[in-house]
């Protein structure tokens, strides 16, 4: 077996390590894969290489690759939180714990090399892509963008020393569903009371038009959140587009309190049917396989809600849960799954715990010294 340091500016080796999973999930009902677009940006297309750099190892035998990693070193977030950490990304293996350990050796190496002093993950090149490893909730089926593997990595990724550092849980909600009506009366008091109302959106451009003024209200939202650290202006444009590539403006909702934006609800059909269907590809058929699958979704991933902190306390909160159940009765979703809350976010736990929300999912994120 040969650990290889994959030479980025070769069209060869990245297929290698980006078609991969595809070979190894390639018996999996669930597995969604990832756009194939997403080939270009993950090897220096992506506005995380304008402040940071990666490397990328696969582990191969003979003409067969076994696993694949990339380690990050991400100087924006080690700037912002005044600590030296790597991040492991784009983990995937055989059921092997010597292939996993040889590969994390290497990369475990090469962080060392540029004194780095500790490693975190899984995460992404975004520090708001969903991440961690799948631990519990496998026969549930992926939420769009929110990452699905095999029940032994959990074992790999330990036997290569790593300890828990955070779980996100994922909740499930039936649908056609109906808050108690407790809820509805406390968004209407707030609504006189307070001043906030909803704004809702159209079209895809009206979106983009706001997004400026959901910025900031986006970090400050997350400022708390563990290992968080503000996105450029150029990773933001990309979290906007990610979304609208997928979502219905009129599942997009903003808090407003006068002119000023102070919450938000991101929302979107879940069209992971279509990614297995187009294996990724978004031409030639790939658009039409996502508006088609928008048109007869049943299920509605909840990726993001939001209120500013010193908001929180004011019923604000209601005012959003009312408005997700307006949507669901809008579009008839049978379905809805909230995605990756901190298991630390006591509160809100404990406010979709009130509204019904049963943990079906566990992803962890893993630490560990070097």
């Amino acid at each position: 077996m040969l650990i290889q340091r994959l030479d980025t500016s070769n069209p060869r080796d990245r297929s290698k390590f980006f078609d991969f999973p595809f070979r190894l999930y390639r018996h999996s009902p669930l597995w969604v894969p990832p756009l194939v677009t997403e080939k270009r940006d993950i090897f220096g297309g992506h506005p995380f290489y304008q402040h940071s750099v990666a490397e990328f190892f696969i582990a191969e035998s003979g003409r067969d690759v076994l696993g694949r990693l990339a380690i990050l070193h991400n100087r924006r977030h080690n700037q912002h939180c005044r600590r030296q950490t790597a991040f492991f990304a784009f983990f995937d293996c055989i059921e092997d714990a010597h292939v996993a350990g040889e590969l994390f050796a290497a990369g475990f190496d090469w962080a060392r090399k540029r004194g780095l002093d500790e490693i975190i993950g899984p995460r992404g090149l975004l520090g708001s892509d969903s991440g961690g490893t799948l631990v519990d909730g496998f026969q549930h089926p992926p939420a769009l963008n929110v990452p699905y593997n095999f029940p032994y990595y959990d074992a790999l990724i330990q036997s290569a020393g790593f300890v828990k550092d955070r779980d996100h849980l994922s909740g499930y909600l039936p649908g056609p569903y109906e808050l108690p009506e407790r809820f509805y009366r406390i968004a209407e008091w707030v609504k006189q009371r307070s001043g906030f109302w909803i704004k809702s959106f159209e079209t895809v451009a009206e979106v983009r038009r706001w997004a400026p003024k959901a910025a900031l209200v986006h970090q400050k939202a997350f400022v708390n959140n563990h290992e968080y650290f503000p996105p450029t202006e150029e990773e933001f444009d990309l979290i906007v587009d990610s979304i609208v590539t997928v979502a219905d403006p009129r599942l997009l909702k903003l808090v407003m309190r006068g002119d000023d934006v102070v919450g938000f609800i991101i929302a979107y059909h879940d069209v992971s049917a279509a990614l297995r269907r187009s294996k990724g590809r978004l031409w030639p058929l790939g658009w039409a396989y996502i508006l088609q699958e928008r048109r007869r979704a049943e299920r509605v991933n909840v990726n993001g809600i939001g209120i500013l902190p010193e908001l929180r306390g004011l019923g604000a909160n209601a005012l959003l849960y009312t408005e997700l159940a307006k949507s669901v009765h809008e579009f008839g979703f049978k379905h809805i799954e909230i995605i990756q809350v901190d298991e630390t976010n006591f509160k809100s736990r404990h406010d979709m715990e009130a509204i019904g929300v049963q943990w079906i999912k566990r992803h962890r994120n893993y630490r560990r010294q070097l």
